[in-house]
């Protein structure tokens, strides 16, 4: 549970008023050690200047100092800022300004706060007696904070509260630029973004639309792909990359993966095309691009058809060297609010360096507008809001850091599932080439409780959109988990070939690796600020010790 710190609890612990200053302090140290924030609500910050300084004031005429009142200023000024250094300021809302008919405004304020955070989640930290007995619900002292029972930690798959807090300045002062000049669609902050998302790429363009999922119809689009065509790519992948193919009266033509990386498996490709294959969209899945190079050549070979890299999972990420999303004829990616760069609701953005190709996006993401209701080609509603485009553009400044992070999360998890040996001994490998004509060998021997896949290839890097594991009775294994208190996911449990929207278009058993892969993956806890504590306790539950065969 957080707290809000009331102005009477920080002036307390700043002049070290005894006995609240002590019972204070402790509340606080008891809230950080059950990693709840600490939050200042900004509108108190002139009360709390004007009490602290007066009675530092009040102080030094009573030990008869003749210290300038500048002097007292600036020491105010010192330890409020020492203070607050630890703490989340809470933004005063335009909305609880309206409180001078109230008993006492700024408690009002304060109140109407908190409502907007979910109920139980947060309680104003105040020892004013008045509030305490007024307002049970909202309200606890210092003393009976350190004296609650600690919630039991519940662990997030992903943490984006927590990430917010971290950018939260950036977050709000982009959404209130937004909001007051109101330029909801196609504003100024839509061809920042573009600008700066192309420079980090190395593409020419990038056209900014409505999701991932409309940035694979709308380069489809731009391609003409239409009834008849074929448009080659993988079953184990979210049902988006299919659909849209379907969508446009196309057929998918599914190509088994690879074991190790669970991505298109390029050795593949070729035997699957024909003269109706019109594109080729592999998925750079987990956050690992798939071998683009090798199916750049295949595409080259056979007239240059063009190929859609669907980076929903793997913005950041690269692949000799170059970003993702700047790999093939067109790359498109997700700014869903779970993908390593994600907005507050939906989002995507469609790379290229083909000006036909991005002309042809930015008019169809427009209703196929060449110039205000001049339709030259047919279109979609899909372009990206202005807000999400801000908040985009909040999280990009500290995007390769989180990258960083997530790559030694990553690393963590590797190091602490090697270390049981059990695990480490039969890591499946990539196969060789002698094993071309048997997918299914390096999944021969999947008798134990979980396997680790491999650490990304040597030419990539993966930002790690999951960090999946492979288990033989995966729903055993959940449960364990979640029993524990730790959440998982699973991406995905069916391949798109036996989806019953998709079965009659291809053959269900052409794929056996992504049929026995999808009985197999599961999702652990994976984000920028997840502790090592933390994996620990998930390495923990998935691994328990061992009984005695012998009792």
């Amino acid at each position: 549970m957080d707290l809000l710190i009331d102005v009477n609890v920080a002036l307390d612990i700043c002049t070290q008023r005894q006995p609240h200053a002590l019972a204070s302090a402790l509340a606080m140290e008891a809230a950080k050690a059950r990693n709840a924030r600490l939050w200042l609500y900004c509108g108190s910050t002139q009360t709390l200047e004007y009490n602290l300084y007066h009675h530092l004031k009040h102080e030094n005429v009573e030990a008869g100092s003749t210290l300038p009142n500048k002097a007292v200023l600036k020491k105010t000024r010192q330890l409020l800022s020492d203070f607050a250094n630890d703490k989340h300021w809470l933004a005063a809302l335009a909305g609880e300004g309206p409180v001078f008919d109230a008993r006492d405004p700024e408690d009002a304020q304060l109140l109407n706060a908190l409502d907007r955070f979910p109920a139980g989640s947060i309680r104003l930290l105040t020892r004013d007696g008045d509030l305490l007995d007024g307002y049970p619900d909202k309200t606890i002292s210092p003393l009976a904070y350190c004296e609650m029972e600690p919630p039991k930690p519940k662990l997030a798959f992903i943490d984006l509260a927590a990430q917010q807090q971290i950018i939260r300045p950036e977050l709000e002062r982009n959404i209130h630029r937004v909001l007051h000049h109101g330029q909801y669609i196609l504003g100024p902050e839509v061809r920042e973004l573009e600008q700066r998302l192309a420079a980090y790429t190395g593409a020419k363009h990038c056209i900014t639309v409505a999701s991932g999922t409309e940035a694979l119809l709308i380069s489809l689009m731009a391609l003409g792909i239409k009834p008849g065509d074929e448009v080659i790519t993988t079953p184990f992948t979210f049902v988006a990359t299919g659909e849209m193919i379907v969508l446009l009266g196309a057929t998918p033509v599914f190509v088994d993966i690879e074991p190790d990386t669970c991505n298109i498996d390029a050795r593949l490709i070729e035997a699957k095309i024909t003269e109706r294959t019109k594109a080729i969209m592999p998925v750079s899945l987990y956050g690992q691009p798939a071998d683009m190079d090798a199916i750049n050549a295949i595409a080259a070979r056979h007239g240059n058809i063009p190929v859609i890299e669907d980076a929903a999972q793997s913005f950041g990420a690269t692949y000799q060297g170059r970003k993702s999303c700047h790999l093939s004829t067109i790359g498109c990616t997700s700014f869903f609010p779970s993908k390593p760069l994600g907005c507050y609701g939906d989002g995507g953005a469609i790379f290229t360096s083909d000006d036909r190709i991005a002309q042809a996006c930015r008019e169809i993401r427009v209703h196929g507008q060449s110039q205000r209701y001049v339709h030259t080609r047919i279109g979609v509603g899909g372009r990206m809001d202005t807000l999400q485009c801000a908040i985009v553009l909040a999280k990009l400044d500290r995007f390769d850091e989180e990258i960083t992070q997530r790559q030694a999360v990553a690393r963590k998890y590797h190091q602490l599932l090697a270390a049981e040996e059990d695990v480490r001994a039969k890591t499946p490998r990539r196969q060789e080439a002698a094993d071309e004509q048997n997918p299914l060998s390096a999944l021969a021997s999947l008798r134990e409780t979980f396997r680790v896949l491999p650490w990304p290839l040597e030419d990539r890097t993966s930002v790690f959109a999951q960090y999946t594991i492979l288990a033989d009775d995966r729903e055993a294994l959940q449960a364990n988990l979640n029993q524990a208190g730790i959440p998982t996911a699973v991406h995905y449990p069916v391949p798109l070939n036996e989806q019953p929207a998709y079965a009659h278009l291809c053959c269900p058993d052409c794929t056996p690796v992504a049929q026995q892969i999808a009985k197999q993956v599961i999702s652990l806890p994976m984000h920028p600020l997840l502790t090592p504590a933390d994996q620990n306790r998930i390495v923990h539950a998935l691994t328990p010790p061992a009984t005695d065969p012998n009792g």
